[in-house]
């Protein structure tokens, strides 16, 4: 059936399939019901049903025999057995009688649905659809969350191997997520391991006279204290002992009157790659030790008071806190203590204090160095003098209390494994406890770290992010960088808006997790090449930065071609060519080479040969050793 439209007129026209004529529709676009057909039993022939059933807000319509009008069913239809012959028409009957359609548009004369009934049994019962009740109905959907309820698609398992480790390097590998590490005091005493950890922690702060018990004086604050948990591991990485540690929340001190000073240079990574390169090229071994406790030794001169530590309880009234008489772990000032307590220590050793990195001390004695780097309390001892590498351990047992790690297989955070292929690092473990926090452990991977020509920068319209989750979710991924070139400008472009992010800058982040799942095991391998010679390479663009226009620059560095350094960064000013914005990274690359030169000085392996600094604007940078 066709609907058409009469000229100038504004009410729909259609045929009535009964009289074949073209009428006018009462309704505005409502076509004529078409009347069901069945066989005749008496005749053979088809013919128009007399009663027809129509849904009018779910109840049936018929026509009244008596009034011969459409009437609403005061009940539900009931399944009755009827003569299929009373229903048809009978044959002398010029023109079925038309359906009418009653003139009032309330939605109450509405009718919901319209069907036709084309077979020969007759419909009885009516079937009511109800769509399911929606459990979700405002609820918004829950975005950057685990959803543990269905099975994985891209399971983490299908990325992760161990396959082309060693059998101890497996096992260290395996017992680094094995154990559950508690987060709280009520799970760590359900614990008899790291209830036993916390009384240890607790003797040693008593045998080292860290605090005094005494009467919180009247105007005074206290500064609070959790524990915090971690595992110890030998150097064939089974596991040594549970550690517990009572950290102070320096974060509630305030300045001048708790703390004055608070800096304490840190090793720098770079300066740890540079070591690990000369090991490699060179041979040299790699010793890891620990001082146990280092912030106590430590002398405190401001007068602090500390809450008592969670889980312990005196005997005496409850106004009793801890004076500190000692640093210790959290305050402001205890690393600058301990520093400082540290470097005279390896001063009257005989050892020096580097200007390229001031936590590396170097001996030399006989044309032999000795090397050592300490990042807080771990520290990194390498060179090629065995005799003064034991003699250095001696006296430092002697005035703190040390312990050997054996080989290098673990430090803050990066796995380090050592072949006759190389040294290997990266940080495994470090990615899969991100994705497993995140929630993306089963997210599909992607190929790269960021979207080509991606347009990040700061709109007025932008959906605001969680603020706190953004920064801290950065800052995780700049520490991963230190391993991960490859997400080095992605990382660099995502920290550009951590006082102000958006949805779409979170999306950004998260899509840097998903290219960590394709390879999460992906680090550094520092190989050995035979020289000490120093490389790099700059690139930049021209106004980049789509909201203030300014160009991206970065370099990266070799020493005795092992990847070393590298950086991605915004530049400070506008450049107004992309010459100019070629030169600004270079002078960046520089920089750096000129401060590996100087290092490598230090160490007394200078380089024999010219530095060559490439870029891709066909300028060759070549500085001679003697320059």
């Amino acid at each position: 059936m066709k609907l058409s439209f009469g000229i100038g007129a504004k009410r729909p026209v259609a045929k009535n399939p009964a009289t074949g004529r073209h009428q006018v529709l009462k309704r505005k676009f409502q076509l004529w019901k078409k009347r069901p057909v069945a066989r005749s039993p008496a005749t053979g022939r088809h013919q128009v049903l007399k009663l027809k059933f129509q849904l009018w807000k779910k109840r049936p319509v018929a026509r009244n025999s008596a009034t011969g009008r459409q009437e609403l069913s005061d009940r539900s239809p009931v399944r009755q057995e009827h003569d299929i012959s009373s229903y048809f028409v009978n044959e002398t009957d010029e023109d079925p009688p038309h359906i009418s359609v009653p003139s009032d548009q309330s939605p109450e004369n509405t009718p919901e649905v319209s069907d036709s009934i084309t077979s020969t049994a007759l419909v009885d019962e009516i079937v009511r659809y109800q769509l399911p009740v929606r459990q979700n109905r405002g609820k918004p959907p829950i975005r950057y969350s685990p959803d543990n309820g269905k099975a994985s698609k891209y399971p983490i398992a299908n990325y992760v191997s161990a396959e082309k480790l060693s059998a101890p390097l497996q096992g260290f590998v395996h017992q680094l997520s094995a154990i559950h590490i508690p987060t709280k005091v009520s799970e760590a005493l359900k614990d008899p391991k790291w209830f036993q950890a916390m009384t240890e922690e607790m003797h040693a702060l008593e045998k080292n006279h860290t605090w005094t018990l005494e009467t919180l004086p009247q105007g005074k604050r206290t500064v609070g204290c959790r524990w915090v948990y971690t595992l110890k591991y030998k150097a064939d990485g089974s596991i040594e002992r549970y550690k517990a540690r009572l950290v102070a929340k320096g974060y509630t001190q305030t300045y001048g009157i708790d703390y004055d000073e608070t800096f304490a240079p840190v090793a720098k990574l770079n300066t740890v790659r540079v070591l690990l390169s000369i090991a490699a090229n060179l041979d040299w071994p790699l010793h890891q030790f620990d001082v146990k406790n280092a912030f106590l030794h430590g002398e405190l001169t401001e007068e602090v008071y500390m809450d008592i530590p969670p889980g312990y309880v005196t005997s005496t009234h409850a106004n009793v806190v801890c004076r500190l008489r000692k640093a210790l772990y959290g305050l402001k000032q205890s690393p600058r203590a301990w520093f400082g307590r540290f470097t005279l220590a390896m001063r009257n050793y005989g050892f020096k204090q580097s200007n390229s990195d001031h936590t590396l001390f170097l001996k030399h004695k006989g044309g032999k160095v000795t090397a050592l780097i300490i990042y807080v309390d771990d520290m990194i001892i390498t060179g090629n003098d065995a005799q003064e590498i034991s003699r250095l351990q001696k006296c430092l047992a002697k005035e703190f209390e040390m312990k050997n790690l054996g080989g290098l297989k673990y430090f803050l955070g990066i796995e380090v494994a050592r072949s006759k292929q190389g040294i290997f690092l990266s940080q495994r473990k470090y990615v899969l406890d991100l994705l497993a926090e995140t929630g993306m452990l089963d997210c599909k991977p992607v190929d790269t770290p960021i979207v080509q020509n991606h347009h990040l920068g700061e709109y007025p319209n932008q959906a605001p992010t969680n603020k706190e989750r953004y920064q801290r979710l950065v800052g995780r991924l700049i520490y991963l960088s230190h391993t991960r070139p490859d997400i080095a400008y992605a990382v660099s472009v995502a920290s550009q808006f951590m006082h102000c992010p958006s949805e779409d800058h979170m999306d950004a982040v998260f899509r840097i997790l998903k290219y960590l799942k394709s390879a999460p095991g992906k680090g550094l391998l520092f190989t050995k090449n035979g020289h000490l010679n120093i490389s790099g390479y700059t690139d930049a663009d021209w106004a980049g930065n789509v909201t203030d226009r300014r160009s991206t620059s970065g370099y990266f560095t070799f020493v005795g071609g092992n990847l070393v350094t590298w950086r991605s960064k915004k530049q400070n000013v506008v450049a107004l060519s992309s010459v100019e914005a070629e030169f600004r990274g270079m002078t960046k690359g520089i920089c750096e080479l000129l401060w590996l030169r100087k290092l490598l000085t230090e160490i007394g392996y200078a380089p024999t040969l010219g530095m060559h600094l490439q870029c891709d604007c066909n300028i060759h940078c070549t500085q001679s050793s003697s320059a």
